[in-house]
């Protein structure tokens, strides 16, 4: 009998799931308790039609659906509401609610797998997905969800004491399960952070806190990784009971003093300087090139035993571009020797790993133009990281809703761009206001994906980048960043596709239509 069936607990009870959305926890917490034997309803603000894909997904389970409103009877006469991460927890529906829960307490109450969780405001994704892949490369089976828009409940029924589970969780799904007591992984990542959501928290201090969540629980039994590069990592080190294990671009006796424990990226030099690099018991410390103008000279080494002997993580040569992708795959790879696998397993498995869909993912060559999606970088700092991840002209398509960001850091960052493309939105209009001020060119505001990218090809040269990073949120004309991410892909691809058709003979065009 699978987990799922051998639930009793909610066999009858009534149970309203608030925001079915089209990916994540919503579908999949609506099918789990009709599966469980409850009575659902499922109520979202949005119309039948936007949400006909997500529907379909539930066909042949007894659901009962309020769509276009929320109907406050639906909540007071619930047993248990699941609450959608993005729904306020001020809401006035909420407050007549008997129990709240949401897809992420459900599954932690009745997993049976060791937890990896992974929080921060950017590279959770990168650093969740790099973990999984090198456990599965290790040949161990692992699980991977959260944020990342698989809701764990999905693969409660795999779960065992042998079989790890990986979690991203955003700043509301940890503040959901604040005070719960469900939370506490064997290992707790955090990466980077940075000004997100202050259009819905309101300042950073109010923000990070629900960060804080994701440690609270642990002893010393397990392990916080943390950021050395940032003064949130250091706060986050003083305040977690948990052993902990440090990250930084810089050598740990740098950034933190002698004795910290965990990576750093340094030249990779110990091909040329193994006699020295031996008689010092560590890779070279002295930084002679600025990592952030050569990441692709840079490797990420470790130490955690008592000898400060120092093991290869993260090799030169990685699929995803960037320095910033280099220290998030030292980040994954500082947690997955906390978990006991060894620097001979995770270096080769994070050289091959391929990335994550829709954060600087390669989508295509054409006439010696590459062409990136990075839709999911919806702040500012994600998008100047991503351009800096390119020493070649960069062509920027970006622009969209505004979160209340700081963009003077981005426009001053368009002065390197060969040309920016600017998608309409409200963000849109602030970014606008500073490249005038600054008399920086730009084109549009364009209120279609497809003339976005065809303004960008008309500006991109061979040896040149087109990068999709918009720095803004993608509400307005589109659903969410991961549509906005598969329009541009799609449209990539056209443009693809007509370059193909152009080099072919006119009999091969023939040949070609049959």
């Amino acid at each position: 009998m699978s987990i799922t069936e051998d639930i009793t607990e909610f066999r009858s009870k009534k149970v309203t799931i608030m925001g079915l959305g089209l990916h994540g926890g919503g579908i999949s917490s609506a099918r789990f308790f009709a599966r469980a034997g409850a009575h659902v309803t499922v109520t979202d603000l949005r119309d039948q039609n936007t949400l006909a894909p997500a529907i379909e997904q539930l066909q042949g389970l007894d659901i009962r659906f309020v769509l276009g409103a929320h109907r406050e009877q639906d909540f007071s006469d619930a047993d248990i509401v699941i609450k959608n991460p993005a729904v306020r927890r001020d809401s006035p529906y909420l407050k007549v609610a008997k129990r709240i829960e949401t897809d992420i307490s459900i599954f932690l109450r009745y997993s049976q797998s060791p937890l990896i969780a992974v929080t921060g405001s950017k590279g959770k994704s990168t650093v969740a997905s790099a973990i999984w892949h090198v456990l599965s490369q290790a040949g161990k089976t692992a699980l991977l969800g959260g944020n990342i828009t698989v809701s764990p409940l999905d693969f409660l029924d795999k779960t065992a004491p042998d079989v790890p589970v990986v979690l991203e969780l955003s700043s509301w799904q940890l503040g959901d399960l604040r005070g719960m007591g469900l939370l506490k992984p064997q290992i707790a990542v955090l990466t980077t952070i940075l000004p997100d959501h202050l259009n819905y928290y309101g300042s950073m201090d109010a923000y990070v806190a629900d960060k804080r969540v994701i440690y609270q629980a642990q002893d010393e039994t397990c392990y916080t990784i943390c950021n050395a590069d940032q003064n949130w990592g250091r706060s986050f080190a003083q305040e977690t009971r948990a052993t902990v294990l440090w990250y930084s671009e810089k050598p740990l006796e740098e950034a933190i003093g002698a004795g910290a424990r965990g990576g750093w990226l340094a030249l990779d030099i110990l091909s040329q300087t193994k006699e020295k690099n031996a008689e010092a018991g560590a890779p070279h410390s002295g930084h002679v090139l600025d990592p952030k103008e050569h990441p692709e000279l840079y490797a990420g080494y470790g130490t955690f035993g008592t000898d400060y002997s120092h093991e290869l993580l993260v090799p030169q040569h990685i699929v995803v571009p960037g320095l910033h992708q280099k220290k998030n795959l030292l980040a994954a790879a500082v947690a997955l020797c906390a978990f006991g696998l060894s620097a001979k397993e995770i270096a080769p498995a994070l050289g091959s790993f391929p990335g994550v869909p829709h954060r600087l993912e390669y989508v295509a060559e054409i006439d010696g133009v590459r062409w990136y999606n990075d839709s999911t970088a919806t702040i500012p700092d994600a998008a100047i990281a991503a351009i800096n991840s390119f020493s070649c002209p960069v062509v920027l398509i970006a622009g969209g809703s505004d979160k209340s960001s700081d963009f003077s850091a981005f426009a001053e960052k368009a002065r390197s761009l060969k040309d920016i493309i600017l998608l309409a939105g409200s963000g849109t209009d602030r970014i606008i206001a500073l490249l005038e001020k600054e008399k920086i060119s730009y084109k549009g505001p364009y209120n279609s994906m497809r003339d976005a990218v065809d303004s960008a090809a008309q500006s991109a040269a061979r040896s040149d980048v087109v990068l999709l990073s918009p720095g803004c949120a993608s509400f307005g004309l589109f659903l969410h960043e991961f549509e906005r991410g598969d329009l541009f892909k799609k449209e990539v691809f056209e443009i693809s596709a007509r370059a193909h058709s152009a080099r072919l003979s006119p009999a091969e065009q023939s040949e070609q239509s049959k």
